[in-house]
C-alpha cells in the first residue's frame, strides 16, 4: 500500500479589511510548537487571564499581545511579518518614528514628551485572536487548543437524518 502526501507550497492568506498578510506555506511541527510555548510563556508571566481582560494592568495587556503578534508574526513571510511587527512612535497626528522591538519603542516614547506607541497594522483584539485560531488550525492541526473559527472546507458533509424528527421536549430546553 502507498499513500501520498501533499505539502502547501502557495503561501496563506489572510485578508484583512483589503490588507493581505501572506503565511509560510507550511511550518515545521515543532517550529511552531516551539514558538507557540513561548507565547504560552510569556501570557503566563504576565499573569494575563485572556478570559478577564478588564483586571488586567494595561502595560502587562500590551506586552501580551505583542506576544501574540510575534508569534503569528514567526509564522508570516517576512514582508508581512515587518508590516505585522511595526510600531510607530507617534505625537499628535505626527510619525516620530518606527520600531519592530516593544521596548526600543518604549524607550524612545519615553524620552518624548506628549508621544504614545501604536501599532502599524491597527487591528482590533478580535481580528488577532481570530488570527490566532487560524494559524493553530492551519499549522498545529488543532492541537495546541484552540477552537477552529468556522466549518471546514474539507469536514465531512452532515449524515442525511433518518425518519421524522421525535415531538417530545429537550430536557436541555426544560
Amino acid at each position: 500500500m502507498r499513500k501520498s502526501f501533499a505539502l502547501h507550497t502557495e503561501p496563506h492568506v489572510a485578508d484583512i479589511g483589503g490588507t493581505e498578510l501572506k503565511f509560510q506555506p507550511e511550518v515545521f511541527g515543532d517550529d511552531f510548537m516551539d514558538s507557540y510555548a513561548e507565547l504560552r510563556d510569556a501570557q503566563k508571566a504576565k499573569g494575563v487571564d485572556i478570559e478577564n481582560l478588564a483586571d488586567a494592568d494595561p502595560a502587562d495587556l500590551r506586552k501580551t499581545t505583542r506576544a501574540l503578534r510575534v508569534f503569528l508574526a514567526r509564522q508570516m513571510l517576512p514582508e508581512a511579518a515587518e508590516q505585522f511587527l511595526r510600531l510607530e512612535v507617534v505625537k499628535g497626528d505626527r510619525v516620530l518614528k518606527s520600531f519592530q522591538d516593544l521596548d526600543e519603542a518604549e524607550e524612545f516614547a519615553a524620552k518624548q514628551k506628549g508621544a504614545r506607541i501604536v501599532d502599524g497594522l491597527r487591528l482590533p483584539t478580535r481580528v488577532i485572536v481570530e488570527l490566532l485560531e487560524w494559524v493553530v488550525e492551519l499549522y498545529g492541526g488543532g492541537s495546541a487548543g484552540a477552537r477552529p473559527t468556522g466549518s471546514s472546507n474539507g469536514s465531512a458533509t452532515r449524515s442525511p437524518s433518518r425518519g421524522t424528527p421525535g415531538r417530545g421536549s429537550s430536557r436541555s430546553k426544560a
